[in-house]
């Protein structure tokens, strides 16, 4: 099974890169972390309009998610540790963070596709 082009959209990804403790001004660890992310990366996929059964059978019947992103690009890179701007161009905040729209719930990979199962993030 291959995906026709003219159903596929560009969509951006970010990769996590690392977790940072946040030290207050003695020194000590707060609790709080800075987590670090590759700048975006483009990739094209096709987006589905909204979950439905179909889909969540594909990966369980417990998990919630909002969104489905299916490339027939086997050696892509994006795990559940990575967030996407689905519905918006990438863009930061005054601290330098990306404000993504979606994160990666699930990975699903079959013998021609891959099935990526996405939830709406809030990120202020």
């Amino acid at each position: 099974m291959k995906l026709q082009k003219r159903n596929c959209r560009t969509v951006y990804y970010c990769q996590f890169v690392r977790k940072t403790p946040i030290m207050d001004d003695d020194g000590y660890e707060t609790g709080e972390f800075t987590v670090t992310y590759t700048d975006p990366v483009p990739i094209e996929v096709n987006v589905s309009p909204a979950t439905g059964t179909a889909q969540m059978m594909m990966f369980g019947t417990f998990i919630n998610y909002d969104k489905v992103l299916l490339t027939d690009d086997m050696d892509c890179p994006i795990t559940e540790d990575s967030v996407l701007f689905v519905d918006k161009a990438p863009e930061y905040d005054a601290k330098g963070q990306p404000k993504y729209d979606y994160s990666v719930k699930r990975v699903a990979k079959s013998i021609n596709v891959i099935s990526i199962a996405l939830r709406e993030a809030k990120v202020s």
